[in-house]
């Protein structure tokens, strides 16, 4: 059925054809688009992302990440699938690829596919999230995104999780042990109406819709093949059991720059200096006052920055972060103009699919924010985009994580003369700093991060010679109360 929209834009077509004298008897008119899905359906809706297999020009061949051009589209898909498919409904469930699933091959090495999550996130930012303590409840513009591994599908050089999280699977490249299935056969089962909504590579969204079609018998004619990231795919079933196929296209041709942020504009702060910065530290450990561990890299700098905003209030905890800290992480490639000396050459973040214990007012989650804060960096500085997937972050035995952390980024020479910047979750940090002085022998220690702080940036420089110097006297410059309450609008 047509919507009022697509009438209203028919009529207006067909006025200016009268009145132009063109157009005339044979003429096909443009398929009408889909109305928005209906809230009383079991709604399967497939974002389908572009890798190296298949790509428009969204997806960077030097790094596998996305261009300007494809994180331009994905903010200018989340609204159109907010209204156009939805119909201005919240969200019920969003699932993203498993990155470490699907290695991608570029010219500057081998990346996990970090694009389903990003292309999906601005749409998460303009759905709402309540969580509460029992005693009060919040409200924020954000919603979780699941991307953890099920527990029988872990990658070879991931981290086994250390909590469980079946609740928040997100999709597998590989469909190892039928996993893809099994969470939409789950979902499909529960009969629970809503928009359950998928983002992954093209191989995966339509091995995943032709087997739930022959699995379920819906009989559908699906598409044939990849038509392009402008495309998204619907699977509605009725409470009748019946299953129809719609097909929205949004028809958007993105800019080729790096987005610029909407009103109002974020005020810029300059970094505090010496002792003005809270608990400010400057420790250095050379070989005349301290043991150099005869594995340390050299000539290595890491800049380590904290996730973006994600706790309006203590209790709050969804994994991502909140539209506040989506204003930062777009931003971050701004902020960070002319402050890092030198320049980051590799980014690094935690495995966005690793669980993480949630408070009790939700189950498990996955932890996607780090890696989403630094992605835009990444993207408009064209950067290759790793994950420290063999490091579980979260784990029941912080001491050894911690070694684990320090031996992976500052030992064994992997990051020798190159510069790192690393997204980390803040109160892992100064353990992992510890670890690295308690590598050289020495008492000193890095004093805690702020709950408060999103703002600091820690470098640790490791020189020629191994000797050892961390500080926090940078800062990205940006107020977090200055920020946004809700998503920036694109």
């Amino acid at each position: 059925m047509r919507s009022l929209q697509w009438l209203g834009l028919s009529l207006t077509a067909a006025l200016l054809l009268l009145s132009c004298g063109c157009g005339g008897v044979g003429s096909t008119p443009a398929p009408p688009t889909p109305a928005p899905l209906s809230a009383a359906n079991v709604n399967l809706i497939f974002m389908v992302s572009e890798d190296s297999a298949n790509t428009t020009g969204d997806v960077n061949p030097d790094t596998a990440n996305l261009t300007n051009r494809g994180l331009q589209r994905s903010l200018l898909m989340a609204p159109f699938l907010a209204q156009n498919v939805l119909g201005g409904k919240n969200v019920t469930g969003i699932y993203a690829l498993e990155p470490m699933t699907h290695m991608q091959a570029a010219a500057k090495g081998t990346y996990p596919d970090m694009v389903p999550l990003e292309i999906i996130e601005q749409f998460a930012m303009l759905n709402q999230v309540t969580l509460s303590d029992g005693n009060q409840s919040f409200t924020a513009n954000s919603y979780p995104i699941l991307a953890s591994y099920s527990a029988e599908s872990i990658p070879v050089g991931v981290a086994p999780a250390p909590f469980p999280c079946a609740a928040c699977q997100g999709l597998d490249f590989k469909d190892q042990q039928g996993d893809n299935e099994a969470l939409v056969s789950g979902i499909v089962n529960a009969n629970v109406p809503g928009f359950y909504v998928f983002s992954a590579p093209w191989e995966t969204v339509s091995a995943l819709m032709a087997n739930m079609n022959q699995f379920e018998g819906y009989n559908l004619t699906l598409p044939a093949g990849y038509a392009g990231p402008n495309y998204v795919y619907a699977i509605s079933i009725a409470p009748a059991g019946s299953a129809s196929l719609a097909t929205f296209n949004s028809n958007i041709n993105p800019p080729l720059t790096y987005p610029v942020l909407p009103p109002p504009t974020l005020a810029s702060a300059p970094c505090p200096t010496g002792n003005s910065v809270p608990a400010y530290f400057n420790i250095q450990v050379t070989g005349a006052n301290g043991t150099i561990p005869t594995d340390i890299n050299k000539n290595e700098t890491v800049y380590m920055i904290r996730h973006a905003e994600a706790h309006p209030t203590d209790f709050f905890e969804d994994g991502n972060y909140v539209a506040a800290g989506e204003w930062r992480a777009l931003d971050l490639p701004n902020a960070l103009r002319g402050k890092l000396n030198p320049l980051p050459t590799q980014i690094y973040s935690i495995d966005p699919a690793i669980g993480f214990p949630a408070s009790a007012s939700s189950s498990n989650l996955s932890y996607v924010r780090p890696s989403l804060t630094v992605e835009p960096y990444a993207i408009a500085n064209s950067l290759p985009y790793n994950l420290a997937a063999s490091v579980a972050v979260f784990s029941q035995n912080p001491p050894a994580l911690s070694t684990l952390a320090r031996n992976y980024f500052f030992t064994g020479g992997t990051f020798s003369n190159q510069t790192l910047l690393v997204a980390w979750e803040h109160n892992h940090i100064p353990p992992i700093v510890n670890a690295l002085l308690a590598n050289y022998e020495s008492s000193q220690t890095a004093p805690n991060w702020p709950d408060t702080d999103y703002d600091t940036i820690w470098t640790v420089t490791l020189d020629g010679a191994g000797d050892l110097r961390v500080n926090n006297g940078l800062c990205e410059g940006i107020n977090s109360a200055t920020l946004p309450k809700w998503a920036p609008q694109f």
